[in-house]
């Protein structure tokens, strides 16, 4: 005769659903210009969750999106150059999307599509820490770095300066700081 075991216990793994908070984070980016200096600028219109099932988020799900049009290097004619179709089609490809695959606590791999163009990348990741604010909503701040080829998306445009030097170089520093708040 066989005997069955009711005693078992199910286990459920519960999800936390974290949110952006605008006002204490930043996708921004740097660029060798022309090879003697760096063009900083970042993104002012993005969205970005994630969903954890742990307190450190190892094995979470995170995703952003930005609005291209957003971009901003504090020169008005650099910043329309950006947007035309030189560099990100604005009216054509109006977000530049992040979808992760995997982060272990320490590295973040996606997908990062740029002007319909998905290439898998990996960023560095310094996970700060998880707090409570002065009103009581629970956060969590992460510093994330990376870079990636410009080309690779199909942001080709260059040129070449008197001296022989490029304007723009190929590779782009990531360098994004994400503060979420907890649902």
């Amino acid at each position: 005769m066989h005997k069955s075991n009711t005693n078992f216990k199910i286990i459920h793994k519960m999800k936390t659903k974290w949110n952006i908070d605008q006002t204490h984070s930043e996708i921004g980016f740097k660029a060798k210009y022309m090879m003697i200096s760096a063009v900083t600028g970042h993104f002012e219109d993005f969205k970005a969750t994630s969903v954890s099932e742990t307190e450190n988020f190892n094995h979470s799900q995170i995703n952003f999106t930005a609005q291209t049009n957003s971009i901003t290097t504090k020169n008005s004619k650099r910043d329309s150059h950006l947007k035309a179709d030189n560099f990100f089609n604005v009216e054509a490809y109006p977000e530049l999307v992040f979808t992760s695959k995997s982060f272990d606590g320490n590295v973040l791999i996606g997908n990062l599509t740029i002007r319909d163009i998905t290439k898998e990348i990996s960023l560095d990741v310094d996970f700060g820490d998880v707090a409570t604010d002065l009103t009581g909503q629970t956060k969590a701040s992460f510093k994330v770095k990376g870079a990636i080829s410009r080309k690779e998306f199909n942001l080709t445009w260059n040129a070449l300066i008197e001296a022989g030097n490029i304007v723009v170089s190929d590779t782009i520093k990531l360098i994004i700081d994400l503060q979420f708040i907890k649902e």
